[in-house]
């Protein structure tokens, strides 16, 4: 999942419902440049396998709602 809505400069809300994170180690710069995007929803997502969130929400200034409640953060790197 490295960089896989990075620059999406138009998406403005994203809600993951049904999304299977379970197995997923690298969220690197998942969401890096996404300018307009304002509403977030991650609370589904299963991180307990992730071990790279580097710059994840990096340039996502415009941001007003971020859930990542449900988030096992491991590191520093968001």
């Amino acid at each position: 999942m490295n960089s896989l809505f990075k620059g999406c400069k138009s998406l403005k809300t994203i809600i993951f419902t049904n999304f299977n994170t379970s197995s997923v180690s690298n969220m690197n710069e998942m969401f890096s440049g996404c300018t307009a995007l304002q509403i977030l929803d991650l609370k589904n997502f299963i991180t307990n396998e992730v071990t790279n969130m580097n710059k994840m929400f990096s340039g996502c200034d415009n941001l007003k709602y971020l859930d990542i409640s449900q988030f096992n953060i491991l590191s520093n790197d968001i």
